[in-house]
């Protein structure tokens, strides 16, 4: 299964990006904590050179709790400043303030000595579509600054949003990059909603993610719709459907809403907290 999506705006929008790193003192990477290193885009480290870096696990809520630890440690081991949250609950955001300070300690006592006060914080929030930086600016700033959507590409230009006295955030729209080199990349982030479902297979995507539950989270499917996980993953989905009553006339199964349920429960957190990408895959 192939999966590329490009849309030109993201060309300029990176572009734009090179032009703004030069105002900013912090980089906020938000990243899907159900797949913490497929949803980093591998130009932000090459744009945020000697910038300061703060990590956010957002979605950490749907995810694994055990690997939402293990890979705050791993970006910890890396330099970068880590903090889980939840953007739609409010979870983290105290957590995020204190990073920030910490993030910028540095820049914040250099102005000091040469004599600059209250000088803000400049940070830039990037992210990969839909891996919700407008919702965490929203709640993070405590008003509606920032448009939302539960689909990529809502953000398409940039705005800088004054928090506080100490902190002004510059939003920017969400970039992937124009290839991905591993395929497995661009299917973890269709799984999780990155990529925009009708440009998608979703009939054989969820087969994929069926593979994967079975094979990391045995007995997740079985619970949630009580049927057997034994087969092929099309058997599994098969089941699935007629549970759920997914049927065309004549009696046909109707794998494209069975599809449908499968991913609207997972991505919305009704089948478990689930990680498609753990640290131990990556000591391999």
């Amino acid at each position: 299964m192939n999966v590329q999506w490009y849309p030109g705006h993201m060309t300029k929008a990176k572009r734009q990006m090179q032009e703004d790193i030069k105002l900013i003192d912090l980089i906020i990477e938000l990243v899907d904590a159900r797949v913490p290193l497929s949803s980093r885009n591998p130009d932000i480290d090459e744009l945020g050179k000697n910038k300061a870096r703060l990590i956010l696990l957002n979605k950490s809520d749907l995810a694994d709790e055990r690997q939402n630890e293990a890979w705050k440690s791993y970006f910890q081991e890396k330099g970068f400043y880590v903090v889980k949250v939840d953007s739609r609950n409010r979870s983290g955001m105290k957590a995020i303030q204190i990073a920030i300070q910490e993030a910028c300690k540095e820049k914040t006592e250099r102005d000091k000595r040469r004599g600059i006060k209250n000088r803000p914080i400049r940070a830039m929030v990037v992210g990969i579509p839909n891996v919700g930086k407008s919702t965490f600016i929203n709640t993070f700033a405590g008003k509606a600054c920032a448009k939302t959507g539960n689909k990529p590409g809502v953000t398409k230009g940039k705005q800088w949003i004054r928090l506080n006295k100490g902190v002004e955030l510059l939003d920017t729209p969400g970039i992937l990059w124009p290839k991905f080199e591993d395929q497995e990349v661009g299917i973890r982030l269709a799984l999780v909603g990155s990529i925009k479902d009708d440009i998608l297979n979703m009939e054989e995507l969820s087969l994929k993610l069926i593979d994967y539950l079975r094979t990391r989270y045995s007995g997740v499917l079985e619970q949630r719709y009580s049927v057997s996980e034994e087969g092929l993953p099309v058997d599994v989905l098969s089941a699935i459907a007629k549970v759920r009553g997914c049927l065309k006339k004549g009696e046909e199964l109707d794998y494209a809403k069975a599809a449908s349920i499968l991913f609207e429960e997972f991505r919305s957190g009704k089948i478990g907290r689930i990680t498609l990408e753990w640290t131990e895959e990556q000591d391999r």
